[in-house]
């Protein structure tokens, strides 16, 4: 997609890109900024160069406008997902509080491989079921 991305913005040229400057620029945004764990770095190189074509393309000063705008919507998206989970937090306390239980579940489970790994001949203890009544509130 980012190939068919800069090949279309060639394409199209200077003058009829600029529109849809923002809505190509997205996509690479997002690559560029994702930090999950099984990244590919070739996707990584890919925007980065399609983002060097668009800039030579377009001009500095498009581009920049264009890339400030895409920056600003990420941001405002971040921080509403962000707002929402803390209203989720004080309007559902039960579904928080399961979810609260099922991170700490995950992290000591992850705690656990990473000491088997570290020394292996040590076993730690697993729970037999990651039923839904595991992660039920316990009073």
């Amino acid at each position: 997609i980012f190939k068919f991305l800069g090949a279309i913005s060639v394409d199209l040229g200077q003058d009829r890109i600029k529109p849809y400057l923002p809505t190509i620029l997205a996509p690479l945004y997002r690559e560029l900024n994702s930090n999950y764990a099984e990244q590919d770095p070739t996707l990584k190189n890919l925007s980065q160069e399609i983002i060097e074509l668009l800039k030579k393309l377009v001009g500095l000063e498009a581009f920049s406008l264009a890339f400030s705008s895409v920056q600003k919507q990420a941001n405002q998206k971040r921080a509403m997902r962000k707002k929402q989970r803390a209203l989720q937090t004080v309007a559902n306390p039960d579904i928080a509080a399961r979810r609260k239980l099922k991170r700490h579940k995950n992290k000591a489970e992850t705690r656990k491989r990473k000491i088997e790994s570290l020394r292996p001949m040590y076993k730690a203890k697993r729970h037999r079921s990651h039923a839904l009544k595991d992660l039920a509130m316990v009073e």
